[in-house]
């Protein structure tokens, strides 16, 4: 189950959709949520970059569990794929969530 804060979805695909949707418009609780689903492979494939790039971004709205979970998935990530995470960060952000992995 997936509470995406106007009701619990049970599919993990919609509730990734959902998500995006909410972490488009800055919202840093469904931007955590995104990189634990990516984390995880839960509605999307498994990718740590995505999980990296999605907790970067949701620590940077204030999220203190989001850089927590930042830095755990950082340490199962070589330092090209970090590279890579916080650079796809940086596009997201520059192109208001446009421009998002």
């Amino acid at each position: 189950m997936y509470d995406i804060g106007e009701g619990v979805l049970a599919d993990a695909t919609e509730a990734v959709r959902w998500f995006r949707l909410a972490a488009d418009q800055g919202n840093a609780s469904a931007q955590f949520n995104l990189g634990l689903m990516y984390g995880n492979g839960e509605g999307v494939l498994a990718d740590h970059i995505s999980a990296h790039m999605w907790f970067n971004i949701a620590g940077g709205n204030g999220d203190e569990e989001a850089r927590k979970s930042r830095e755990r998935v950082e340490a199962k990530m070589a330092l090209a794929e970090i590279s890579e995470a916080v650079n796809s960060a940086r596009a997201c952000i520059s192109s208001d969530c446009q421009n998002c992995r």
